[in-house]
């Protein structure tokens, strides 16, 4: 059986696959660092702190909207994220 040859692909290919590498490697960082402010949020609420559990939820909410915006993450997602936290630190402060 003769050695298969290997394929051609063009040049739209090959650029296609960088740009879809370069995005998910952002994506990737973008959701970890949306991960971290999250956890930090519900950090705080654990720990009980007022004034953390403000700061945090600030910048939770932040990020969550600039990942919306640019695209990694959806809008909805994004406001089910906010409105999930935000009923946390609303639960925290009565308790």
């Amino acid at each position: 059986m003769p050695a298969k040859k290997p394929v051609k692909r063009a040049l739209s290919i090959l650029k296609r696959q960088r740009q879809n590498a370069k995005r998910r490697e952002h994506n990737a960082t973008v959701k970890a660092k949306v991960r971290t402010l999250v956890k930090k949020v519900r950090a705080a609420v654990a720990a009980g702190d007022a004034a953390a559990i403000k700061s945090a939820l600030i910048e939770a909410e932040r990020g969550l909207m600039k990942a919306a915006t640019t695209g990694v993450l959806r809008k909805g997602n994004a406001s089910r994220r906010i409105s999930r936290l935000a009923q946390l630190v609303a639960g925290a402060k009565k308790a």
